[in-house]
């Protein structure tokens, strides 16, 4: 899931019961290995991305898109927080095909709450490279990081 800078977003998902495994990486962009470097340059394609593996027992595709979307702002293109650049658009990006329909059914509920166009995009992981190693749980290294995310919203 992408919703900005992706220290925040991971931090914010590791912290939800049902969730087994966190990382950050780039999506769907067009480089073939970009760096961090590449990405901020906005020339990639690629979106600042948290992958999220979760107990299906404990939390479902559904309880996460809701919290998601208590995260970011979907009808603010290319901007969450401070961060502005195309790699921290929203998107909702998913590896199994039965996800989409539950998918759109939640980006629709949520279009509803909002008077401005949803903007966040839904697709298919296409590509995805993992982020370097000192991104990794980030905030988890350095508790004071930057965050655009109100963690104590758990």
């Amino acid at each position: 899931m992408a919703g900005g800078c992706f220290w925040g977003v991971e931090e914010y998902f590791s912290r939800i019961d049902g969730v087994i495994e966190t990382s950050v990486g780039y999506a769907n962009g067009d480089w073939e290995s970009p760096t961090y470097e590449d990405v901020c340059t906005g020339a990639s394609g690629y979106a600042e991305t948290a992958r999220i593996v979760y107990d299906e027992e404990k939390i479902s595709l559904a309880g996460l898109l809701s919290k998601y979307w208590n995260i970011v702002d979907p009808t603010s293109l290319n901007k969450q927080g401070n961060d502005r650049g195309s790699q921290y658009r929203t998107g909702i990006y998913y590896v199994d095909d039965a996800d989409y329909r539950l998918i759109m059914e939640s980006l629709r509920a949520e279009a509803l709450k909002h008077e401005k166009p949803i903007v966040t995009e839904v697709e298919p992981l296409a590509k995805y490279h993992l982020a370097e190693e000192y991104h990794q749980k980030y905030l988890k290294k350095n508790p004071n990081g930057y965050c655009h995310i109100d963690l104590s919203n758990l």
